[in-house]
């Protein structure tokens, strides 16, 4: 057959394993999911120790795919240190039938209890609500069944499309949660009704024009929340109240502060139920782009953001900050699909995504509590480096000392 043989991972391919000591007791409550129907007690793979797989292969490039992962549960070493026996193909395949990834967001949720802010404004510190970036991405694997795939292309195509709706803590720059759902937008699926699902209090929810509905504004005050989201710019208002400027918004490029009304045309029950304030910015437009095989990225910016929040205190200024941090959340994407490696799917199956996909957020957690400030990507380059024995420890943490302090 032609094409280069994968390597196989070796012992001295997977070093740095004492940092997997302090994920064992937090996993350990995760040892028996899954084995309700395994009367006779032969189950030799468990949750905890396919969720420390998954982690060795999100912090290891080496261990690139479920074959790797099996090779590498084959070492004396990893056994030792992980706590596992060796994980045949069909176990590991197996995952997805019997484990729960549900049980991982408590761990997240732990975590996060335990993460400091690393990259907190102090021009947002009037803002009483956790600024929560929210967005989706999409995951394309490849189609499941090649017969499948000749039968009905885009069937196929479809069926390997799977989307991660995110909320992105900025001051602790990490995500809080992730959706899975299909890749359809529509239904149960949609962003606005996945959102809306997810809401909770003391959040600052901050989105782009796919969210506004008016529904999702009502719902995210009667959660003791607020948001900033962008409108589209064909939008239609009427002004109630302006507001005059002050010269930190002019500075800001803010055009036009008020309150509005808004959804006029719409049902009565899905039209606003608390003030809106309205902010307008202007930017620089840029130009519409096609993706590669046909579609766009939407339509072009006329070179104003209407940002609607129901933040009727902040500065204008404020406003306009709050709504710029969203591309935060777009760079997140880029790291965890081509960098922790999430672009490669190890399972097609919702649960075995929605595993690799918790594991991945806990994967960035433990990187901010083990270097104690905000990573970069340098950071897990250097501790990929470390784990397959590259980099000495003594070089980690010195890279470790020179990355930016823990906002206070």
């Amino acid at each position: 057959m032609a094409g280069k043989k994968r390597q196989k991972v070796r012992d001295e391919d997977v070093t740095g394993l004492k940092y997997f000591d302090k994920l064992k007791p937090l996993l350990q409550r995760l040892h028996d999911v899954g084995c309700q129907r395994d009367k006779a007690g032969n189950r030799q793979l468990h949750m905890d120790e396919y969720c420390m797989l998954v982690l060795l292969f999100l912090f290891n490039p080496i261990v690139r795919s479920l074959r790797a992962i099996q090779q590498a549960s084959e070492l004396r070493k990893v056994q030792r240190k992980l706590g596992c026996l060796r994980a045949s193909l069909g176990s590991l395949s197996e995952a997805t039938d019997v484990f729960e990834p549900e049980r991982l967001k408590e761990i997240i949720a732990e975590l996060g209890e335990q993460l400091q802010s690393v990259a907190a404004d102090t021009r947002l510190r009037d803002l009483k609500h956790t600024l929560t970036l929210v967005d989706g991405t999409l995951l394309k694997g490849l189609p499941i069944l090649a017969q499948a795939m000749l039968l009905d292309t885009r069937a196929a195509k479809a069926k390997a499309k799977w989307r991660l709706h995110t909320q992105f803590d900025l001051a602790k720059a990490v995500p809080i949660r992730i959706d899975l759902t299909e890749g359809n937008a529509g239904g149960e699926a949609d962003e606005r009704a996945v959102l809306q699902r997810a809401l909770d209090k003391g959040h600052c929810y901050v989105a782009d024009r796919g969210y506004a509905k008016y529904a999702l504004f009502n719902a995210i005050s009667a959660a003791d929340s607020s948001y900033a989201c962008r409108l589209r710019d064909n939008s239609r208002y009427e002004v109630v109240a302006s507001r005059p400027l002050s010269d930190d918004d002019l500075a800001a490029d803010v055009v036009s502060d008020a309150v509005v009304l808004l959804g006029e045309t719409s049902k009565s029950e899905d039209r606003p139920d608390h003030p809106i304030r309205l902010v307008v910015v202007k930017t620089t437009p840029h130009e519409k782009r096609g993706r590669t095989g046909g579609g766009s990225t939407g339509p072009a910016s006329n070179g104003f953001l209407l940002i609607a929040t129901n933040l009727l205190d902040l500065p204008a200024w404020t406003i306009a900050l709050i709504y710029r941090y969203r591309w935060t959340i777009e760079i997140f994407f880029r790291f965890f699909k081509h960098t922790l490696g999430c672009r490669s799917l190890l399972s097609h199956d919702p649960v075995g995504i929605e595993i690799q996909t918790y594991c991945a957020i806990i994967a960035c957690m433990l990187m901010s509590l083990w270097t104690g400030r905000k990573p970069t990507l340098r950071t897990y380059e250097m501790i990929c480096y470390y784990f397959i024995g590259w980099a000495e420890e003594d070089e980690l943490l010195a890279h470790i000392a020179k990355l930016p302090p823990q906002a206070a």
